[in-house]
């Protein structure tokens, strides 16, 4: 009897290993061109920015090889953040401490952001609704009431220890870089080494044949959404502890730069494939070439279209592997 081989992503072959060569060599090329590039601030700098969205991305990797994708992320940075601002107030004014009522504002945000991803994979198996549509509509949705909460004007409730999450150190390190780090670590190994993993990339590949071979589909969906939810929720009280207030304009456009962090490191939007170590790259290589371009003082338009065409380049190699493959 022949044994079934696991629906885990092939062996790596070496034209995988493209994105780290270049972002080696874009390195290299900053630290003789961009004034500052390698100073121990500017490296930090860059670690604490791609950190805040880095998190969200693992996130988002593995939603996109199950074969759905979420456009809400951005929107709910701003309404965690918001919320954790407007529920540390209420709760100060009711007489509690302001660090207990900051630390149960903590706990309610992350809970409602995973609440958030699960009622759009809610709407996607008993509804059948695309989670394009869904999020598309949180998107508007959670920025609306951001907005209402605050009344469009940022919250400022927060004890001062709260600036730890997104402005304080560990060993010389940022706060925000080591929960992306950890994040990172341990999503490499639910995805490379448990069922759980094993089972999102059956979904993404072939939700019927997964379903077929035991797998509940809609529990992984629910998972992998309600988990991103839970990470958008994360990096929103990371954003408002750096500039220490709820801010309803915080986080716009994040989920085009998060999803395209996710296709540079070879995810497939068609779903069954990518790693969390290429979307780990792609993250890194987005934040560089931005510093990068900013120290250069290259215009913030021309970034956009630098941006743009790395995203087609992304998904023109994607297609390529997925074509010789076939």
């Amino acid at each position: 009897m022949t044994s079934t081989a696991a629906p885990f992503p092939k062996r790596l072959k070496l034209e995988r290993y493209i994105l780290e060569f270049v972002l080696l060599t874009l390195c290299i090329v900053l630290a003789l061109t961009a004034p500052g590039f390698f100073s121990t601030r500017n490296l930090l700098n860059v670690m604490r920015n791609v950190a805040l969205q880095g998190v969200i991305a693992f996130g988002m990797t593995t939603v996109i090889i199950s074969g759905e994708i979420d456009l809400s992320v951005g929107s709910a940075v701003a309404f965690s953040g918001c919320v954790a601002a407007w529920l540390t107030r209420a709760l100060v004014a009711t007489g509690i401490g302001a660090s207990v009522a900051a630390i149960a504002s903590i706990a309610s945000v992350v809970v409602i952001g995973a609440s958030i991803g699960v009622f759009t994979a809610f709407m996607r198996n008993r509804f059948s609704v695309p989670t394009f549509i869904t999020t598309l509509a949180l998107m508007t949705i959670l920025s609306g009431a951001a907005n209402l909460i605050t009344g469009g004007f940022p919250i400022t409730s927060f004890p001062d220890w709260f600036n730890f999450f997104g402005g304080g150190f560990v060993l010389g390190i940022p706060v925000p870089a080591l929960v992306f780090l950890a994040t990172f670590f341990i999503m490499q190994f639910v995805m490379q080494s448990t069922n759980f993993g094993r089972a999102v990339y059956a979904t993404g590949g072939n939700a019927e044949a997964a379903r077929l071979n035991g797998i509940n589909v809609r529990k992984v969906k629910y998972a992998v959404i309600g988990l991103t939810g839970a990470f958008a929720a994360v990096t929103g009280i990371m954003v408002s502890s750096q500039i220490m207030s709820g801010t309803p304009t915080v986080a716009e456009g994040w989920e085009l730069q998060i999803i395209s962090a996710v296709i540079i490191g070879g995810t497939s939007l068609f779903g069954g494939e990518g790693r969390i170590w290429g979307t780990f790259v792609g993250v890194v290589f987005l934040g560089v070439i931005i510093n990068g371009m900013t120290l250069l003082n290259i215009s913030q338009y021309w970034q956009l279209v630098v941006r743009g065409l790395l995203i087609l380049t992304a998904i023109f190699v994607n297609n390529l592997q997925l074509l010789r493959r076939a």
